[in-house]
C-alpha cells in the first residue's frame, strides 16, 4: 500500500526555521514529481512547493519565494521543505504530494504552529 509520511512539524517561535520531511514507500518515489501543501484554519489547501521527478526543476508559490525552499533525496525516497523566518500567518498543516501519469498520493499531514 502507497504511504506518504509526513514529519518534522511543530510549535516555534516567529522567525523561527523548521525543516519537514516526507518518506515515501510502495510506489517508484524517484519517477514521480513531489508537492507540499498546506492548509490553515478555516482555509482552502493551497500549493506551497513542487520538485520534478529529478530534483532539477521547483516551483514555489509566489509569497514563499525565498523562505521556503524544497528539496529530494531520491536514494531516501524523500521529499524535504525548509521553511525559514516562519510567520504566524505559516500555521497550518502541511501535507505531502506524490504526482505522475494519474496517479496522485497524499500524505496525512504535519501541524505547524507559529505562535508566540
Amino acid at each position: 500500500q502507497v504511504r506518504l509520511v509526513e514529519s518534522g512539524g511543530g510549535l516555534v517561535q516567529p522567525g523561527q526555521s523548521l525543516k519537514l520531511s516526507c518518506v515515501g514507500s510502495e510506489f517508484t518515489f524517484r519517477h514521480y514529481a513531489m508537492r507540499w501543501y498546506r492548509q490553515a484554519p478555516g482555509k482552502e489547501r493551497e500549493l506551497v512547493a513542487g520538485v520534478s521527478s529529478t530534483g532539477t526543476n521547483t516551483n514555489y508559490a509566489d509569497s514563499l519565494k525565498g523562505r521556503f525552499t524544497i528539496s529530494r533525496d531520491n536514494a531516501k525516497n524523500t521529499v524535504y521543505l525548509q521553511m525559514n523566518s516562519l510567520k504566524p500567518e505559516d500555521t497550518a498543516v502541511y501535507y505531502c504530494n506524490a504526482v505522475a501519469d494519474g496517479a496522485n498520493y497524499w500524505g496525512k499531514g504535519t501541524l505547524v504552529t507559529v505562535s508566540s
